[in-house]
C-alpha cells in the first residue's frame, strides 16, 4: 500500500511517499529556518504563505523520488493536528484536493503521534506497549503508546515546551534561532555542573514545567550584565541543557516503572539532541529498560512518520470526509 503524506504543521513543508507503513520511498522536506532566523521565531503568517509557495514542488519532488506516479497511490494522510492553524489548513486543503481527484481515502493525522511513528519506521522490530517522550518547540508530552492508534497522554507540560525553552535561553545568550541545535553546540565545551538550576518535581502528578530553569538562567545572565561580569555562555548552556535532560529523562523513567512497562522512546524535534539521547540511553540501561530512538532525519518534523501513522490508522478505519479541518490544539 503507497501512502502519499502531508506535514506542514509548523515551518517544515514536507511529502513523503510511503510503503506498507514503514518502507519510507521518499521523505522531501523544504525547511523554513532561514526565513524566520531574522525574526527569532516562527511567524505564523509568513510560515503560512511560504507553505502555499512550497506545497506543490514538495508533493512533485516526492513522487518523483519515490519514482511512481499519482495513479498508484492508496491513500492521502495529512496532518491536522495541533500546529499552526494557517500552516495545517494549507496541507489539508491540498491533501483534501488530491485525495478528491485521485478517488482514494483521506487519512487525518495527529502530529505528536506521528513523531512517535517514526520509530515504526527505524525500529520494526519495536511493538506496543512502550512509553515514549515527545519533546519538542511546542509540545513536552510523556505517551503511553497502547497499540498502534492507541495514544494516552500521561504527562505534558504545565509552562514553557522544552524546545520552547532551548530557544528563549539561545534568544537571551544571543544565539540566534533556532536555539536547540546553537545551545547544545556550546554545551559541548562547557561545564554542566557551573550552574546549580532547578529541575521540578510536581506532588501526585509526571507533569513537566520548565519555565522556572529558564527564568534561572535570565536571572542569572541578568545578573551577570549589570555587575558587568563575564558571560560563562558555554557553562551556562551545558548547566541549562543538563538540567532539561535530566527531568525529560527522570519523568520518562518514573512513568515506565510506575506503569510497569519494561520500554521506553524519544521522539520529537528535541530527542535530536545528543546528551539527551545518552542520558536516556543510560537512565534505562540502569533501571532494565529497552530503549529505542528514531534517526536524527526523523526526529524534526517530516512527512514519513505521518504516512506511517496514516497507514495504521487506514488499517483501523480512520478516515476523514472532505469536511475535515485543521484544529491548532488538541
Amino acid at each position: 500500500m503507497l501512502i502519499l503524506a502531508i506535514e506542514t504543521s509548523c515551518d517544515e513543508t514536507a511529502c513523503a511517499i510511503v510503503k506498507d507503513g514503514v518502507e519510507v520511498l521518499s521523505n522531501v522536506i523544504n525547511s523554513q529556518i532561514s526565513v524566520h532566523q531574522q525574526f527569532g521565531g516562527v511567524v505564523p503568517e509568513v510560515a503560512s504563505r511560504h507553505h502555499i509557495e512550497n506545497i506543490r514542488n514538495v508533493v512533485c519532488e516526492a513522487i518523483c523520488q519515490a519514482n511512481v506516479s499519482l495513479d498508484d497511490i492508496d491513500a492521502v494522510a495529512v496532518a491536522n493536528s495541533p500546529g499552526l492553524v494557517g500552516a495545517l489548513l494549507v496541507g489539508v486543503s491540498y491533501a483534501k484536493g488530491l485525495a478528491f481527484g485521485l478517488n482514494v481515502p483521506l487519512i487525518p493525522v495527529n502530529h505528536i503521534n506521528a513523531h512517535i511513528c517514526a520509530n515504526f519506521i527505524a525500529h520494526r522490530e519495536l511493538c506496543p506497549p512502550f512509553i515514549c517522550l515527545v519533546a519538542s518547540g511546542g509540545h513536552s508530552h510523556i505517551v503511553n503508546v497502547r497499540g498502534y492508534t492507541d495514544f494516552e497522554v500521561i504527562a505534558r507540560t504545565r509552562d514553557d515546551a522544552a524546545g520552547e525553552a532551548y530557544d528563549k535561553v539561545a534568544r537571551i545568550l544571543g544565539l540566534g534561532y533556532p536555539g536547540g541545535p546553537a545551545v547544545a553546540k556550546r554545551a559541548e565545551n562547557g561545564d554542566e555542573n557551573f550552574l546549580k538550576l532547578p529541575r521540578v518535581k510536581m506532588v501526585g502528578s509526571f507533569d513537566f514545567s520548565f519555565s522556572g530553569v529558564k527564568t534561572a538562567v535570565i536571572n542569572y545572565v541578568h545578573g551577570c550584565v549589570q555587575r558587568s561580569e563575564e558571560l560563562r555562555i558555554d557553562d551556562i548552556c551545558a548547566s541549562f541543557q543538563l538540567a532539561v535532560n535530566e527531568a525529560l529523562c527522570q519523568h520518562l523513567i518514573d512513568v515506565a516503572i510506575e506503569r510497569n512497562i519494561d520500554t521506553i522512546a524519544l521522539a520529537g524535534g528535541v530527542a535530536s539532541n545528543a546528551k539527551l539521547r545518552e542520558l536516556a540511553e543510560k537512565f534505562a540501561n540502569e533501571n532494565g529498560l529497552k530503549f529505542y530512538c528514531p534517526p536524527l532525519n526523523l526526529c524534526t518534523d517530516n512527512a514519513a512518520m505521518i504516512g506511517c501513522l496514516g497507514y495504521y490508522n487506514l488499517q483501523a478505519g480512520i478516515t476523514a470526509d472532505m469536511s475535515l479541518n485543521a484544529i491548532a490544539s488538541v
